[in-house]
């Protein structure tokens, strides 16, 4: 998010010869010969097939043109997920590593001048430099980006409108009438529900426009009501477990972003809805289940008879917890779970009840995870907006309900040089690189709600990470769980966190700080 910047007291010279001329926000690192960095990497040809469980051929495709230093796994990745395969006038499929790079950082230049942050001369470096970290595996950017982007600018392929954008002219949210014209490029959504049975249903619409172009979502579901909570019109409610299975049953439905892997999402509970030890103890349940039909003779794969009968299979669960909480389990007190609808007590437990519940069930299958929901408020940037309530699939991202994050991660490996020593201005560099391209991807692209489009906008969250920490530790000779270890791993994550920073108070003085910075100032800051 961008930081507001302190104006600069420019020294008034005698000539304006003198004066220093202000820099772009990129400049030449990797390409200052100003050359394609594409055409000087080596290729090679090769194919890709991909098996199931059972030894089925499910994909295939011949005759790619790929890097020669890139892992088969790699070109495995690529050409079963990001290559663009029918549709695409004059060819029948993108067939090189090649193109992908080109529409994805073409794009991202053209949109880059569009919206103002780049001039000609900085788009086409900026396109040079994104084009070189991505052909040499020193970052990549989240799926959508590589699933979604440039398909239009560059083939002016269409698709199912219905999403939401930013309008640079209109300063207003539009629906878009071609789905990749602005396309759906951020990978991690956090979307709220209401106790409301079209709520419930719109969320459930929602999630599959998300899970169609390659995305995943994670909700909180504390709003709705619980099992026996009477109903405005008259009876009781089904309660919250069962519109769960609903929506797990559609997850498993969804391929997303047409590809081979399921969709991708997350559902919270706070520790005091009536139906908490319910939702604690579901997959370890339904995991019984599983057992019992295997030793009954129904296979054991995952796509098998065995796990198609059950449910909560199609999402990471996780439990959102207090420090009030906490404090009961370890002082050994009870706990209250309360009604949605009326605030009464509903059930009273020791806590150290479902503490055990949770630490047996996660024992048992893994699920669920845990969420500290006060210490998570302690360090929310924007608490003056609203609370943190949930996160994303895989709880790297956390913010406001109702918003969107852009995600990229460095290989911490490219940024050893021959030696075997760190290269700081490389890793620098491609920080600033990528939070531009971020920050560019937020309003070139669109989003499945309007109030999602609008958070996107105005708060404009970027998640940059890195990856391949255990094999710069292993390259380096450094025990993964060593104390040497984990300074390195917190030099590196406050490297990283104070670049992004730097680069973003750069862009906020060409594009002005995001439009929530003043109200959330002071957190901000902190």
């Amino acid at each position: 998010m961008h930081l507001q910047h302190q104006k600069c007291q420019t020294q008034k010279t005698s000539s304006p010869k003198k004066q220093k001329k202000e820099l772009g926000l990129i400049k030449p690192h990797f390409c200052k010969d100003g050359k394609d960095p594409l055409e000087k990497v080596k290729y090679r040809i090769t194919s890709s097939q991909i098996t199931n469980t059972e030894g089925k051929v499910i994909f295939s495709m011949d005759h790619i043109e790929v890097p020669e230093s890139w892992s088969q796994l790699a070109c495995d990745i690529l050409i079963s997920k990001y290559l663009r395969r029918n549709g695409v006038p004059q060819t029948e499929s993108e067939t090189s590593v090649k193109q992908v790079i080109k529409r994805i950082t073409k794009s991202l230049a053209k949109e880059g001048m569009r919206l103002g942050y780049l001039s000609k001369r900085e788009a086409d470096i900026f396109d040079k430099e994104l084009r070189y970290i991505l052909v040499h595996q020193i970052a990549a950017f989240n799926s959508p980006v590589w699933f979604n982007l440039g398909l239009w600018h560059e083939y002016k392929i269409e698709g199912q409108g219905g999403h939401y954008y930013w309008d640079k002219e209109s300063d207003t949210i539009k629906i878009t009438s071609n789905a990749f014209q602005y396309p759906q490029c951020s990978a991690c959504f956090i979307q709220s529900v209401e106790d409301d049975l079209m709520g419930l249903f719109d969320l459930l619409k929602n999630e599959a426009k998300l899970f169609k172009f390659g995305s995943g979502t994670g909700t909180n579901f504390s709003n709705i009501r619980a099992v026996g909570e009477k109903l405005s019109g008259g009876g009781t409610t089904s309660g919250l477990m069962s519109f769960l299975e609903v929506f797990d049953r559609a997850a498993g439905a969804t391929k997303s972003g047409g590809t081979t892997r399921r969709a991708a999402k997350m559902v919270c509970l706070d520790i005091d809805h009536p139906e908490i030890l319910s939702f604690i103890q579901w997959k370890q349940k339904e995991e019984q289940k599983v057992k019992v039909l295997i030793d009954g003779g129904y296979s054991s794969d995952f796509n098998g008879e065995a796990y198609k009968t059950i449910s909560g299979q199609n999402s990471n669960n996780s439990v959102r917890v207090t420090d009030e909480f906490m404090k009961a389990v370890e002082e050994d007190q009870e706990w209250q779970t309360t009604y949605r609808t009326t605030g009464e007590v509903a059930k009273t437990f020791k806590a150290r009840e479902l503490w055990e519940a949770i630490a047996k069930a996660a024992w048992t299958c893994a699920d669920p995870g845990l969420q500290f929901h006060s210490t998570i408020n302690e360090w929310h940037t924007c608490p003056h907006s609203g609370p943190i309530r949930a996160s994303n699939p895989c709880s790297e991202y956390m913010f406001l309900d109702n918003s969107a994050c852009n995600l990229a991660s460095i290989n911490l490996v490219k940024m050893l040089n021959q030696n075997g020593e760190f290269d700081i201005t490389k890793f620098t560099h491609t920080i600033d690189t990528l939070i531009l391209a971020q920050d560019i991807l937020v309003d070139a692209s669109s989003y499945p709600t309007q109030k999602i489009a609008e958070n996107s906008h105005q708060f404009r969250t970027l998640g940059l990470g890195y990856a391949n920490l255990g094999s710069l530790l292993m390259l380096k000779g450094l025990p993964y769980d060593s104390e040497e270890a984990r300074q390195v791993a917190a030099a590196l994550t406050s490297l990283l966190t104070s670049q992004a920073y730097l680069m973003s108070t750069q862009i906020s003085k060409k594009m002005k700080p995001f439009s929530e910075f003043e109200r959330n100032k002071t957190p901000m800051l902190k």
